[in-house]
């Protein structure tokens, strides 16, 4: 190429100069002679035409403006993952598409503003909305106890017009955890298993507002063959396709059966954990040129 490439990373205003796991991608690109700029999503003075590639790293605080964040990754050009994908992964109701793909999932209840919740009977469920990031109002309740605080989250999400979801809290949360397997683009240019991290439980018990600190303790961990397994049923299913992106995180836990079950598909903003394989940037940055080599031919 004549002139260096240009790549942008987008953050928002809270990391401005990204989060501490996209630095590793950053000191990666800059290595292979790419200028990188962070960049807010919300900047009104960035000129997204003067990227030869814009990657989606850590917008997280788009969930207050979720219509203004769709609009905006569709008008950026050169944009992983595309703004499609953007558009189905920032709202949870994508599980319901998953699980008629015959993919395990948490059995889930949608609720919509205008709709009634009739609280469960027992047990202990999760309440959340279903555009969030980083377990902001999401609550965990013991039922029958604590309707009453789970039907206020409900009431609080919907005068927001917000959709809650609610899920039975599933106890392997509390000792195997979360099984989160993240997929990047192989040599080929297909995406496939790269490396995976155990994540520890996140909530204590209701929302109230804020992130849940839980016990966020990331370790390297390898996958079962059920999980590599079931993380591949959920690529196959991705509306068009695995070619369009750049990466996905599948996050998994063992079921009441002890199977591995899909909590989450993180298509658009999801931590990477580069610092847990110390090869996955490179790869990453690798990919990057490729793409950015395909959008120049």
């Amino acid at each position: 190429m004549s002139t260096a490439t240009r790549v942008a990373l987008v953050t928002c205003a809270t990391f401005p100069d990204l989060w501490d796991d996209d630095h590793p991608l950053r000191d990666a690109l800059r290595e292979r002679g790419v200028i990188v700029e962070a960049v807010r999503w919300d900047d009104e003075s960035a000129d997204w035409s003067r990227y030869d590639l814009t990657v989606i790293r850590s917008p997280w605080d788009y969930v207050a403006r979720h219509d203004a964040f769709v609009a905006w990754a569709h008008r950026v050009p050169r944009l992983v993952n595309p703004a499609t994908i953007v558009e189905w992964n920032t709202d949870k109701v994508y599980l319901r598409d998953l699980a008629a793909a015959g993919i395990p999932t948490i059995p889930t209840e949608f609720v919509a503003p205008g709709q009634t919740w009739k609280p469960p009977a027992e047990g202990e469920w999760v309440v959340k909305p279903t555009i969030s990031a980083g377990s902001q109002d999401t609550g965990r309740y013991a039922f029958p106890a604590q309707s009453e605080q789970a039907e206020t989250l409900v009431t609080r999400l919907h005068a927001a017009g917000r959709t809650a979801m609610i899920q039975p809290y599933l106890r392997a949360v509390d000792t195997a955890g979360e099984t989160a397997l993240l997929c990047l683009p192989d040599k080929s240019g297909e995406l496939s298993f790269s490396h995976a991290i155990r994540k520890g439980p996140m909530l204590k018990g209701p929302a109230d507002g804020t992130i849940q600190p839980g016990d966020e303790s990331i370790t390297p961990r390898t996958p079962s063959q059920a999980e590599r397994d079931v993380a591949a049923r959920v690529l196959a299913a991705i509306p068009g396709g695995t070619s369009q992106l750049l990466y996905a995180r599948v996050d998994l836990i063992p079921g009441p059966d002890g199977a591995p079950t899909l909590i989450e598909l993180e298509l658009t903003e999801p931590s990477l954990f580069l610092r847990s394989a110390p090869s996955a940037a490179d790869r990453l940055a690798d990919a990057i040129l490729v793409r950015v080599t395909a959008h120049l031919s």
